[in-house]
């Protein structure tokens, strides 16, 4: 009965600082619009072509995104969410 609960107790334990670690690994990461790889884009398009990580087509394009680490984008030549939806007009 104590191994039982032990175990039960190390999974709520480990559930929840998994939880509570989430919010700030995604403060670390910035979308990067323009430098994913056909097939290497995080998620969605934004044209709505596809809806899907590892669907785009084409290398580079502004309407596909990737995650990267906070305040790297510029350095690997891409572009901010609100630069990516001004090419789209």
């Amino acid at each position: 009965m104590k191994q039982a609960t032990l175990i039960a107790t190390t999974a709520a334990t480990l559930m929840t600082l998994a939880l509570a670690s989430a919010p700030a690994a995604a403060a670390e990461k910035e979308k990067c619009f323009g430098i994913a790889k056909a097939g290497q884009n995080d998620c969605a398009s934004t044209s709505g072509v596809h809806s899907c990580a590892g669907q785009s087509k084409v290398d580079m394009d502004k309407a596909e995104w990737k995650y990267v680490a906070a305040g790297t984008c510029k350095t690997l030549k891409g572009l901010t969410a609100d630069e990516a939806k001004k090419l789209k007009m």
